[in-house]
């Protein structure tokens, strides 16, 4: 085990010692102490795409809201339509500002007409929280179970097969976005959500963090029976990547909009107001500036995080995220650029360093699986 940062400061997770055990080498992360990688990441990323992966996400929140005010919350603060979905389903959703920019991008779990459990990232727990009690309205309760609450992902085309015989239900039949509560996964009993992160058939399993290490252990074990491991958070960036999942604060942040980042589909501009739908009407109507895209690089340049893209000797945009592909090999990124430029073939040129790099505006996302979410 190593430790990159002066990590004293650092949450920890009711796994670290189990990552510790293993060999990881942790990372900060959002304020969290987190395994960035066991075996590689490279050899991790490929367990995920070939088998089945292990992921602690237990730095990740989760707030309950509840009481005969929490659907009409949640409709004020959501851009997505929070009404359609039914008990045992689950919805992707930003949060926006007045302006259209992004608070937080989450997953809203309807578990009863008046409960609901929200899921905000690490670094965003304390502001979700504050956001949505500020916009709480009569009759509903907000409160973050984020310290009581640990959430394992198993991830992968074997998940199904790895958790049906620890799960004592048929979770392999679930749908996309769905949920069984109360399942017993040997002996700890779990919220299992048909959901994740990284572009493969996948499943979430929230538990309380006093049960987090026994449901590591069988996750775990049942995964290296089926050829897996556990994965850390260098992987989970790869996949994601791959998968055009976006990350809050590389890709989008209070400053760009879901019309902006390609998420317009999760936009329910038809179904009455909520905090951001003025400014989000009008940036449709008048259309966006720039666009999240992806890029494929013709050659060896990595595209990272804050490089400058060009046309020509001008600057068109930024990129926000870049890797090499382990599933696709070659190198992939995520970057805003001008609306001009943001039409799928158009060739740009990356700044790498003191070296411009020719790339490709590409169809994303850059890597589908055959079965996924």
């Amino acid at each position: 085990m190593a430790h990159d940062v002066a990590d004293r400061d650092l949450l920890r997770t009711p796994l670290t010692d189990a990552h510790e055990r293993l060999g990881a080498r942790m990372v900060g992360f959002g304020g969290w102490l987190m395994p960035v990688q066991y075996a590689g990441i490279i050899a991790e990323h490929n367990a995920v795409r070939s088998a089945v992966g292990v992921f602690d996400l237990s730095h990740m929140g989760e707030v309950e809201v509840r009481g005969a005010g929490a659907l009409a919350t949640l409709q004020r603060v959501m851009t997505n339509d929070v009404s359609r979905i039914g008990d045992g389903r689950a919805l992707y959703s930003p949060m926006c500002l007045p302006s259209g920019g992004i608070v937080d991008d989450v997953i809203v779990y309807r578990r009863a007409a008046d409960r609901y459990l929200v899921i905000p990232n690490a670094a965003n727990i304390s502001k979700d929280v504050e956001w949505l009690r500020e916009h709480a309205t009569a009759g509903a309760v907000v409160e973050d179970v984020s310290p009581d609450t640990a959430l394992i992902a198993v991830q992968g085309p074997s998940s199904p097969a790895v958790l049906r015989s620890p799960a004592a239900s048929r979770i392999h039949d679930m749908a996309a976005f769905s949920f069984l509560e109360d399942v017993d996964i040997g002996g700890v009993r779990a919220m299992v959500s048909r959901t994740g992160y990284t572009g493969e058939t996948g499943f979430e399993l929230y538990c309380a963090a006093g049960d987090a290490s026994r449901l590591w252990d069988v996750a775990l074990s049942a995964a290296e029976d089926a050829g897996g491991m556990a994965v850390g958070l260098g992987a989970r960036d790869t996949l994601r990547l791959e998968a055009r999942l976006s990350l809050y604060g590389s890709d989008i942040d209070e400053t760009t909009t879901p019309l902006e980042a390609g998420l317009a589909w999760t936009v329910a501009l038809d179904r009455g107001d909520f905090v951001g739908r003025s400014a989000l009407l009008k940036q449709r109507d008048e259309g966006v500036r720039c666009r999240l895209v992806g890029l494929t690089m013709d050659g060896r340049g990595i595209a990272r995080a804050g490089y400058e893209v060009y046309r020509g000797d001008a600057e068109i945009g930024r990129v926000t995220s870049g890797a090499p592909s382990p599933s696709l090999g070659v190198n992939i990124a995520l970057a805003y650029v001008d609306i001009e430029h943001a039409r799928i073939g158009r060739t740009v040129e990356v700044q790498v360093r003191r070296k411009r790099h020719a790339a490709a505006v590409t169809r994303t996302p850059f890597y589908r699986a055959r079965t996924a979410l």
